[in-house]
């Protein structure tokens, strides 16, 4: 238990790692919209609300998931986005991120898919989970050149650079972007 909140506040997808840190499999999204832009979240520390970051729309790989299930599930389940599983590339990157999540560091390894939706409509983020809506501020389409000049973090490091290296279409090589500390 870290600052009286137990780790099983994390969800049951968080399980104790080798270090005994909170541990789980993740997948992400590189979702592109027709003007190139991409989608995503905005959040922030429980106990600490002015600091913010940016990250892409995923999360944990439940139980008897795939990969690429998960990757469709979370898009849907985060921005309200309805994408088949054979519009998803990839992998395309996997890295290991170690960060603050509900008072406690935590380890997730994720794997990045990228897709592309087209005629997307409003945003709907009725589908966020209790957790979700307690550190997960907004959504938004970003231009990769606005997404450079941002003040506050972007996870992965070097994301609009990652993201602009993939629009000219996927090379079927799986990156490993290694460790991120956040």
């Amino acid at each position: 238990m870290t600052n009286n909140v137990p780790a099983s506040g994390l969800g049951p997808d968080w399980v104790p790692g080798p270090d005994g840190m909170p541990f789980r499999r993740g997948a992400r999204v590189i979702l592109f919209d027709e003007q190139d832009r991409i989608l995503l979240a905005r959040g922030h520390d429980a106990d600490k609300p002015e600091r913010t970051w940016w990250f892409l729309v995923g999360g944990g790989i439940d139980e008897g998931e795939s990969d690429v299930e998960a990757a469709v599930r979370e898009v849907q389940e985060e921005a309200g986005l309805t994408i088949s599983p054979d519009r998803l590339m990839g992998p395309v990157y996997k890295r290991s991120a170690i960060f603050k999540f509900f008072y406690q560091r935590v380890r997730q390894d994720e794997v990045f898919f990228v897709s592309r939706v087209f005629d997307v409509g409003t945003i709907d983020t009725s589908g966020w989970t209790d957790i979700e809506r307690q550190f997960m501020d907004e959504l938004r389409w970003w231009p990769l050149n606005e997404l450079r000049r941002v003040q506050v973090a972007v996870y992965p490091e070097g994301l609009a650079d990652l993201a602009a290296e993939l629009l000219p279409g996927w090379d079927g090589v799986l990156r490993d972007l290694g460790r991120d500390e956040g």
